[in-house]
């Protein structure tokens, strides 16, 4: 089974940017849509943003979209999220998922999860 990790969050002030990497052990990797999800304190996970095996299709949330980029990098089994003008409201734990069996923006539909990285934007 793969494993993915994540790293790149911390403590920024809106306004400003991070990377998110996604890390992942296996030869899955590379023909597996990459998503991104978030989840606040009290709050359901949503989706962020997905990203196609190739890079060919790329959806984000209306929350995101303009501010952030995904790609991902196949040779270095590595999914990146991109966070520009970070807004308060985009504190949250981030999570990198694999192998999506059904919806790509629906949580539950995927099967590998990373740990996490938390993201505090201040105002």
């Amino acid at each position: 089974q793969v494993q993915l990790v994540e790293s790149g969050g911390g403590l920024v002030q809106a306004g400003d940017s991070l990377r998110l990497s996604c890390t992942a052990s296996g030869r899955t990797f590379s023909s597996l849509p990459v998503g991104w999800f978030r989840q606040a304190p009290g709050k359901e996970r949503e989706f962020v943003a997905v990203i196609s095996w190739s890079g060919g299709s790329i959806y984000y949330a209306d929350s995101v979209k303009g501010r952030f980029t995904v790609s991902r990098d196949n040779a270095k089994n590595t999914g990146y999220l991109q966070m520009n003008s970070l807004k308060p409201e985009d504190t949250a734990v981030y999570y990198c998922a694999l192998d999506p069996d059904g919806s790509w923006t629906n949580w539950d539909d995927y099967g590998s999860w990373g740990q996490g990285t938390q993201v505090t934007v201040s105002s």
